[in-house]
């Protein structure tokens, strides 16, 4: 296991910036006010960095906070959880995030173009959202603090973040990390406003993804579309080298080893194993939504409702086969989760080539979800496998999950982030000197920044 020890000098500041805080926050009809950890992907990802660094979070508290409460709603979220909230009012927040993010950069990321239609109003709200994150944090950066932020929905925060900070501020270092794929770039060409996100982003010290496809893609995209000179790890842009690299997240393995110890999951699982006793148990954790599959042809019954974790890890632990069978997935962390959860079964893995996992987890079976024949196959494959090639299998998985941890992915990115930054510019002398053409390290290839500009098309909105 890595060293829990904190990537941040002495010092330095971690800002985390994602587009919602992890909190859930319900306001009742008198006033009153209630808090409490969310669950999700981001969360989840985050909790083993938690253990060594600490952070502040900054982000949309998911509602409007009357005038004279928002004082005693950011004192709570400081005092309880050290966040900071970014105060958008309802419509804003729902334009930015159902209109433009969710509707537009998300199918288009994961390959569905088709279910996009381009709404110049939700850009607009989009780019006004990612102005008011950019104004906050600008409030609060201190010289030296890193600020690391998270997917689609805010990148265009780390320029307008640039453009807020100006010269008041001393080296400021600026991370973004994707947690969805990032298309190829003919793919991405389709966006109306490919430039001015591709020009969002470049504005950070490092850039990160889960696989070295998505990154390449990305790097794609910088050279076509923009014209910009890249290497393999990173790509040349206002004079310095912007660096460009793979990070795949883990899990916290710990949380479902401890789990399964529980009394009453242990009492679940007796439970499971009893009614389903003699049979072969497969199992496959989604959500709704169209890269996961469709309801219009069901052979086998769905249940629209949350699963709890113990309820989860129990399922998980009774399960011979685990099946994760989406058309495209950032990474899809429940074929993590099942891992931990068989030390005991060493049940199969069925993955999707599709889905980032399937370039880190050797041992599972990977197949194309699009090929039914295939993935039949692969079903009697794992459901037939011998005790032995099990067992050898599941090793190979579970020495990855226990090494490859939430811990170790946001300690490696902050490491990086800290130890990139301070030697880019650097890196862009050497390079321009011995390899690059002269005619390839113009900074003018780049327009600035003025698509930014809120007052821009004001009278569209």
């Amino acid at each position: 296991m890595p060293s829990l020890e904190s990537p941040l000098k002495e010092g330095a500041r971690l800002l985390l910036v994602s587009n919602r805080l992890p909190i859930t926050i319900k306001r009742s009809d008198d006033g009153k006010y209630e808090f409490s950890m969310s669950s999700g992907g981001l969360v989840s990802g985050l909790s083993g960095l938690s253990k060594s660094t600490t952070f502040q979070w900054y982000g949309w508290p998911g509602l409007e906070v009357p005038e004279d409460e928002i004082h005693l709603v950011k004192k709570r979220l400081s005092d309880e959880y050290d966040a900071v909230p970014v105060l958008i009012d309802d419509e804003l927040a729902d334009r930015h995030y159902n209109g433009f993010s969710n509707s537009i950069l998300w199918p288009l990321f994961h390959y569905h173009p088709g279910e996009i239609t381009f709404d110049e109003s939700a850009w607009y709200a989009y780019r006004d959202a990612n102005r008011l994150f950019a104004k906050a944090i600008a409030n609060d950066v201190k010289d030296g603090d890193l600020v690391w932020v998270h997917d689609y929905h805010l990148m265009l925060l780390p320029a307008m973040l640039r453009e807020e900070i100006g010269t008041s501020k001393k080296n400021v270092k600026i991370g973004f990390f994707l947690h969805t794929p990032f298309p190829s770039s003919e793919i991405y060409r389709i966006l109306p406003v490919r430039n001015e996100l591709l020009l969002g982003v470049l504005h950070c010290d490092l850039i990160g993804f889960h696989t070295y496809d998505y990154a390449r893609h990305f790097l794609s995209s910088c050279s076509r579309i923009l014209g910009l000179s890249t290497t393999p790890n990173g790509v040349e842009f206002q004079g310095k080298i912007i660096a460009v690299g793979a990070f795949p997240i883990g899990i916290d393995p710990e949380k479902f080893t401890e789990g399964l110890k529980k009394e009453k999951v242990q009492k679940r699982i007796t439970a499971l194993e009893q009614k389903f006793q003699g049979v072969k148990l497969m199992v496959g954790v989604d959500r709704l939504d169209y890269i996961k599959g469709t309801v219009e042809f069901m052979p086998i019954h769905f249940m629209h409702k949350s699963v709890n974790f113990d309820e989860l890890i129990a399922l998980y632990a009774v399960s011979d086969v685990c099946v994760v069978s989406s058309t495209r997935d950032g990474m899809n962390l429940v074929s993590y989760e099942y891992i931990a959860t068989q030390k005991k079964r060493h049940g199969c893995l069925v993955l999707s080539e599709f889905a980032g996992a399937a370039q880190s987890l050797n041992g599972s079976i990977i197949v194309n979800p699009w090929n039914t024949e295939e993935l039949a196959n692969a079903f009697q494959e794992a459901v037939t496998m011998s005790d032995e090639q099990r067992t050898l299998n599941f090793s190979k998985l579970d020495k990855y999950v226990s090494k490859y941890t939430s811990a170790f992915w946001g300690q490696s990115f902050v490491s990086e982030l800290t130890r990139i930054s301070e030697h880019g510019e650097k890196k862009l002398r050497l390079r321009r000197s011995s390899k690059v053409p002269e005619e390839m390290a113009k900074d003018a290839v780049v327009p600035s920044i003025p698509v930014y500009d809120t007052t821009k098309n004001e009278n569209k909105k």
